[in-house]
């Protein structure tokens, strides 16, 4: 099959015909229709995360399955899926208590090495998925079959955006309505938790981004207020330190800050300690939304087909598999809320 693989920081992805390895008991195999471009995996390829070169990169995506292990048992061949970038084995201390987000099944189903590469070396995936390929071979437990009609370019940011997002806003910050909403940085994450925002019933949510057309987006998925920032200061939900001391300045006393975007390994921030005390402020980290992805997918997927969440709104650009690294350079370049590959 076809993928697209990291090979070294700050160098674009070589596309390659890899060897797949056979299914393992567990595994299931996608014929993926759609897979959405995002920061995440820009970040990899900008050294954010250390990882090493040979991974097929993509972890926001959905398909159809078109083989199962003989142990399977969530799905079955024909089923639509979403893919979930950190899996939902439902049997460890943290899926039982309703924080699958922190599955610890996490690690081993990330360091799976899934075929060859031309070159004989193995490969291995991001997130356990890779999707930025023509078919990816997952663990059962990192897929969530859903019925519905709505097309793969939108359903498939369910599978990271979407959740993240508005899994932030709904799970995580508990947005109540009437409240006050801020976000800085809206890009497709950004624009998802503007949507959770509003589907909340926030009386005010405050889109801050240097970007025109982010703002302008945003204001129709629901921001009330839009705020330019400077161009030579540009702030987006990607987890940077300034990013997160600007959020927690703008905060009112007794406020909450939402980490959503993901940070460099080595980032770190520095907080006003008497402040965090005195004004009663809380930092909150917040991972794929503190989604329950079973209970979630189907949700966000009911709030698309009843025009509650709009999903189209955020795809700006569909590409073919050979166009994902300029749809990097267009990330970059603030000309897009999101690509995706279909």
């Amino acid at each position: 099959m076809k993928a697209a693989i990291y090979v070294g920081e700050s160098t674009a992805l070589s596309l390659e015909q890899v060897k797949p390895n056979p299914p393992g008991p567990r595994d299931v195999i996608v014929e993926i229709g759609a897979s959405g471009v995002c920061h995440s995996d820009l970040s990899i390829m900008r050294g954010y995360v250390p990882v090493p070169p040979g991974m097929v990169l993509g972890h926001e995506g959905a398909g159809r399955v078109v083989e199962t292990g003989p142990e399977v048992s969530r799905v079955k061949k024909g089923d639509r899926v979403i893919a979930s970038f950190v899996p939902a084995c439902g049997a460890c201390w943290h899926c039982l208590r309703e924080q699958t987000e922190l599955c610890e099944l996490e690690p081993e189903v990330s360091s799976q090495m899934r075929g060859t590469r031309p070159d004989g070396n193995p490969y291995f995936c991001m997130t356990g998925l890779g999707t930025f390929a023509e078919v990816m071979t997952v663990d059962e437990s990192s897929v969530v079959r859903v019925e519905t009609d709505i097309p793969d370019a939108q359903l498939a940011l369910i599978g990271c955006g979407v959740t993240t997002g508005v899994g932030a806003a709904l799970n995580t910050a508990k947005v109540k309505p009437g409240s006050s909403v801020a976000v800085l940085g809206c890009g497709g994450v950004g624009q998802a938790v503007i949507q959770g925002a509003r589907i909340a019933g926030a009386g005010r949510i405050i889109a801050i981004d240097p970007q025109e057309l982010k703002r302008r987006t945003a204001k129709q998925l629901g921001a009330t207020d839009t705020i330019d920032p400077s161009k030579d200061d540009p702030v987006e939900v990607i987890g940077l330190p300034e990013t997160i001391l600007t959020t927690y300045n703008l905060a009112r006393r007794g406020g909450e800050v939402i980490i959503v975007g993901m940070a460099r390994f080595d980032a770190q921030f520095t907080l006003p300690a008497f402040g965090i005390f005195y004004e009663e402020k809380t930092v909150k980290g917040c991972k794929y939304g503190s989604a329950q992805v079973r209970r979630d997918f189907p949700r966000f997927v009911e709030l698309i087909e009843t025009h509650r969440l709009d999903t189209s709104a955020m795809v700006s650009k569909t590409i073919k598999l050979e166009g994902v690294n300029d749809a990097f350079r267009a990330m970059e370049a603030g000309e897009v809320i999101r690509s995706v590959i279909a």
